[in-house]
C-alpha cells in the first residue's frame, strides 16, 4: 500500500520495482461507507529510478545540518503528511534494497563467504561464490557501499515516530513503509531498529483494538506487513551477534562515545569495566558494542513476543473452525489455523522447505474447550543469539496451541512418542571437503596396532550429537568402527573396553558411497572428548559379518593381529544440537533428543513439549590422528616438544605465583573502608567516594582531613585513613563509610585540607571530584574540586571549601 485518501484527486509517488525500468502494476481500491470494495487494475506503468535524487540525499546526509535541511526530500519528509512520508520511504527503501542485494552478489561473487554478510531468505538456494579466495579490497568496498545506506536508513527511520495512527488504512501504509525499511537486515542500526520495533507494537496495539470493527481483509494485509516487520528486526538485532551480517559503523561509534554520566553515575555501564571483559582498548571497545547489541536484542525478542501476541488476536477473531491465514515472504513464514481438538491428533504442520511439525498421537493438552484450538506455525530466517552461538546457520521454528480467549495452552507429549520436528539451515552453510586418511602408510607391526585411531574434541555447554562420515577409496571393503568417551578404546581377545560399535558392510552404502553412524546428544554430556577407531574387516570376517544382508552377525569381530589397511579412506565429522528457547531468551535442551533424520541441512529434532526451536551445526577440523601420536611419543624422537613442554610448564607456574602475589595486593585495593574515627555508638551512614586525578604526581601521601556540613548539622573534624592500604593514589578511587549521630540533611558543603605532610611530590595533591551516599536514603550528593590542593601549585591553597554541585554544573562537568 502507497497511499489512501477520501478525496477524489490526489498525487502519489510510485515506487520502483526490482529493476532499473520496471513495470508497475497499480490497483485501485474503492471503499463506501457500507465496507463494500471495488477493485479496479489501472494501466501498467514504467517507474525510472532516481538515482540523481536518492545521491543527492546521501551526499547531503554527509555534509552540514542547514544542507540536508535545504534537501526536497527531507522536506517533504518533515510535512508529516503520512501519504508523503510513506510514498518517499518506500520509494527510497525499495531502491535501496535492490542496490544492496547488487552490492552482496558483488562481495560473493569476490570471493566473500555468503554466511558472514547474508541471511539467507526462506525458499532460497546456496548462493556460489568464487572459489578463489576474497582480496580485502573487496570487503572494504562492500562495507563502505554497505556503511553509507545504513546511514541513511537510520536517518529515514527517524520520520515514522510521529505519524497518527487514526484508522486501518494509517496502519496498512505505515506498517508497509516499515516492512520496506526494514527489509534489508544487514543494514540496520540499533537506532533504526528501536525505532522500528516501537512503532511496529504501536501499530500491532492499534490493529488489535480495531480488529472487530474492520473487515478481515483489512486484518490481513496490515498483519502481514506487521509481522514481516517483526521478523525484519529481529534478524537483524541478532545478525552481527551471530557474526551473519557486519557490524555498522554508526553503531560502533555511537557504542563508544563516552556517556554524559559516565564520571558521576556509579550505575552507568561505562562506569563498569567488567561488562566489557579485559584486553587492549580494541578489545573493550568491540565488547562494549556487542554489550549494546545484546541488550537491544533482548528487548526486541520481548517486543516480537508481543507484536506476534497482538497480530493473533487480530486474525484469530475473523477465523472459524476449518478456515486458516498464511503470511509468506521472503523472511518470515506464519501460519495461523483454527481446528478442533480431536483434530490434532496425529497431525503434520509443514512450513516453508522442509521445515515441519509431526504431532504424535498421544499427548496431554492443559485445556478445558474440547470444541477449538488454534495453531499458531512459525518461522524466520535465523535463529536468535540467546546465550550459544553455535545456532546461526539454523532457521528458527516455533508452533503454539492458542485456546478461544488467545492464551497458549500448554502441550506434553510422551518421550516415546515425541513429537517430531524438522529445522531446516541456511542453505549458504559451507560444508568443507572430507579429509583423506593416508592409513595405507601404516606401519602397524612396530606399535602392534590393532586400530587406526583418531581423537576429537567435543567439549559444549550445551549437548551435542556426533556425526560420522566415512568414504572408502575402495567400496568393496567393510570396516569395524569403535569408540570411547575421553579415552582410548580398546577391543582384543583380552580386554573389551569401548562403549559402542558398527560394522560398517557395502550393502549399508548410500547413493553417494559414503558410511555414517551417529552418536545422539544424550550419550555426550558430561564427556570432553571422544576417540575412535577404525580397521579394515578381513576376508573372513567380511563373509562372516557382510556376505548376506538377510542374516546379519551381531557379535563383536574381535582379532588380536596388526591392522592393515588396503585402501585410504575420507572422514568428515560434524557435530549438532536440538534446543529450544526458554522465557529468559536463553538456548536449553533439556527434553530434546537429536534423530537419526539429521543431515549437512537440517536437523530432527524429538521434543515433548513445544515452543520456538533451533539446531547447531559445526563441522570439526581434521580430527588427530591418535594412531600417529601413540607410534611416535618417546623421548628421543620428540626432544624438542618435551623441552619446550617442561619449559612452558616452568614459566607457566612461576608467572602464576607472580599473578597470585598481584591478585592479593589488588584485593587489598578493594572495598569500602570504615573510618577509624567512627563512633560505635553512631548508626548514621554516609559513603564518601574520593576520586583523585590522573595528573602527573596526582596522589598524596598527606594526611587528608574533612567536615560534611548539612542543612540540619554537620560534622566532626574527620581524617580518612586506611590501615591495610595506600589511599589518594593517582586516578585511585577510594570509597569510606562514616557515621555519625543522625542525619545532616540535604548536604551543602564539604571542606576538605591536608597537612602537606607527605614526601617531595607525594604532599601536594589533585582532588578531582566526591561523591557522597546518604546508605538510608539512598540520596547522592556530588562536590567538583578538578583543583591542587598543594602549596606549589594554582593558588597555594591546601584547603578547599566545595559547595554541592547543580545539575549544570554535573552536565558541564561530565
Amino acid at each position: 500500500m502507497i497511499a489512501y485518501s477520501s478525496v477524489s484527486y490526489y498525487q502519489v509517488r510510485l515506487p520502483s520495482g526490482d529493476n532499473q525500468i520496471s513495470l508497475l502494476n497499480i490497483v485501485i481500491s474503492i471503499r463506501d461507507l457500507l465496507d463494500c470494495v471495488v477493485e479496479v487494475n489501472m494501466s501498467s506503468v514504467h517507474v525510472i529510478v532516481d538515482y540523481i535524487t536518492t545521491n543527492d540525499l546521501l551526499t547531503s546526509l554527509q555534509s552540514s545540518s542547514s544542507v540536508l535541511t535545504n534537501n526536497l526530500i527531507v522536506q517533504l519528509l518533515s510535512s508529516g503528511n503520512q501519504n508523503i512520508v510513506g510514498q518517499i520511504i518506500t520509494a527510497i527503501a525499495q531502491q535501496f534494497n535492490q542496490m544492496n542485494s547488487e552490492n552482496i552478489d558483488q562481495a560473493i561473487s569476490s570471493g566473500i563467504p555468503a554466511a558472514t554478510i547474508l541471511v539467507s531468505s526462506l525458499g532460497s538456494s546456496s548462493l556460489q561464490g568464487n572459489s578463489t579466495s576474497f582480496n580485502e579490497s573487496a570487503l572494504t568496498e562492500y562495507n563502505k557501499i554497505l556503511n553509507a545506506q545504513a546511514n541513511l536508513r537510520d536517518y529515514l527511520m527517524t520520520f515514522t515516530t510521529n505519524l497518527l495512527i487514526t484508522t486501518s488504512n494509517s496502519i496498512k501504509l505505515q506498517s508497509s513503509a516499515l516492512a520496506q525499511i526494514t527489509q534489508s537486515t544487514n543494514q540496520l542500526t540499533r537506532a533504526a531498529l528501536s525505532i522500528a520495533s516501537n512503532r511496529c507494537y504501536q501499530l500491532s496495539l492499534a490493529l488489535s483494538s480495531m480488529a472487530t470493527q474492520i473487515p478481515y481483509e483489512d486484518a490481513q494485509v496490515a498483519a502481514n506487513q506487521l509481522i514481516q516487520c517483526a521478523s525484519n528486526v529481529l534478524t537483524a538485532v541478532n545478525g552481527p551477534l551471530q557474526e551473519r551480517t557486519s557490524t555498522l559503523d554508526l553503531d560502533y561509534s555511537r557504542a563508544n562515545v563516552i556517556s554524559s554520566d559516565y564520571d558521576t553515575d556509579l550505575e552507568s555501564a561505562w562506569s563498569n569495566t567488567n561488562l566489557f571483559g579485559g584486553g587492549d582498548e580494541a578489545s573493550v571497545e568491540k565488547n562494549r558494542n556487542i554489550y549494546y547489541q545484546k541488550q537491544l536484542a533482548n528487548e526486541i525478542s520481548t517486543q516480537v513476543t508481543s507484536i506476534i501476541s497482538l497480530v493473533t488476536s487480530s486474525l484469530n477473531i475473523h477465523l472459524n473452525i476449518g478456515q486458516n491465514s498464511i503470511i509468506n515472504t521472503s523472511q518470515t513464514y506464519m501460519s495461523l489455523e483454527t481446528i478442533s481438538t480431536q483434530s490434532l491428533s496425529n497431525r503434520i504442520v509443514k512450513q516453508i522447505g522442509n521445515a515441519q511439525f509431526h504431532i504424535p498421537s498421544e499427548f496431554v493438552l492443559n485445556t478445558n474447550d474440547n470444541s477449538s484450538i488454534s495453531l499458531r506455525s512459525k518461522m524466520d530466517v535465523l535463529a536468535s543469539f540467546g546465550s550459544y552461538s553455535n545456532t546461526n546457520l539454523s532457521r528458527s521454528i516455533s508452533l503454539s496451541i492458542i485456546d478461544q480467549n488467545g492464551n497458549e495452552i500448554s502441550f506434553k507429549a510422551n518421550e516415546n512418542n515425541s513429537i517430531k520436528l524438522i529445522i531446516p539451515r541456511d542453505p549458504n552453510v559451507l560444508i568443507p571437503s572430507m579429509y583423506l586418511q593416508n592409513v595405507t602408510s601404516i606401519n602397524s607391526t612396530i606399535n602392534n596396532l590393532l586400530f587406526n585411531y583418531h581423537y576429537i574434541n567435543i567439549t559444549s555447554s550445551l549437548p551435542i550429537s556426533v556425526h560420522f562420515e566415512i568414504h572408502s577409496l575402495n567400496k568393496s571393503l567393510a570396516y569395524l568402527f569403535i569408540y570411547k568417551f575421553d579415552q582410548t578404546p580398546q577391543l582384543n581377545s583380552s580386554i573389551n573396553l569401548i562403549d559402542g560399535w558398527t560394522i560398517f558392510c557395502p550393502f549399508n552404502l548410500t547413493n553417494d558411497d559414503i558410511y555414517r553412524y551417529f552418536i545422539d546428544n544424550q550419550q555426550t554430556p558430561t564427556h570432553q572428548s571422544l576417540i575412535f577407531g577404525i580397521r579394515e574387516l578381513n576376508s573372513t570376517e567380511m563373509n562372516n559379518y557382510c556376505l548376506n544382508n538377510s542374516s546379519i552377525n551381531t557379535s563383536l569381530p574381535i582379532t588380536d593381529e596388526s591392522i592393515n589397511f588396503t585402501s585410504n579412506y575420507e572422514l568428515r565429522i560434524y557435530t549438532s544440537g536440538c534446543y529450544y528457547l526458554d522465557e529468559n531468551n536463553n538456548w536449553k535442551s533439556d527434553g530434546l533428543i537429536v534423530g537419526s533424520l539429521t543431515n549437512h541441512y537440517e536437523t530432527e529434532c524429538l521434543s515433548t513439549h513445544l515452543t520456538t526451536f533451533a539446531g547447531s551445526f559445526i563441522v570439526l577440523p581434521t580430527p588427530i590422528n591418535w594412531s600417529y601420536v601413540f607410534a611416535n611419543a618417546d623421548f628421543m624422537k620428540n626432544k624438542t616438544v618435551y623441552l619446550t613442554m617442561i619449559f612452558t610448564s616452568v614459566i607457566y607456574i612461576i608467572l602464576m605465583i607472580y599473578a597470585r602475589f598481584k591478585d592479593k595486593k589488588d584485593f587489598e585495593k578493594l572495598g569500602v573502608t570504615p573510618l577509624a574515627d567512627n563512633n560505635k555508638s553512631d548508626h548514621y551512614y554516609y559513603q564518601i567516594l574520593v576520586f583523585t586525578g590522573q595528573r602527573t604526581n596526582a596522589g598524596t601521601d598527606s594526611k587528608v582531613y574533612f567536615v560534611l556540613s548539612g542543612d540540619t548539622d554537620q560534622t566532626q573534624i574527620r581524617l580518612f585513613s586506611d590501615p591495610h592500604r595506600k589511599i589518594f593514589q593517582r586516578g585511585g578511587i577510594d570509597s569510606f563509610i562514616i557515621a555519625v549521630p543522625k542525619s545532616l540533611g540535604l548536604l551543602d558543603y564539604i571542606r576538605i585540607w591536608h597537612d602537606n605532610s607527605g614526601v617531595g611530590s607525594s604532599a601536594s595533591w589533585y582532588l578531582k571530584y566526591i561523591i557522597v551516599r546518604d546508605l538510608q536514603s539512598m540520596d547522592k550528593f556530588y562536590f567538583i574540586c578538578q583543583q591542587w590542593l598543594a602549596v606549589e601549585k594554582d593558588d597555594g591553597r591546601i584547603e578547599r571549601t566545595l559547595p554541592i554541585a547543580s545539575e549544570a554544573e554535573k552536565q558541564d562537568f561530565s
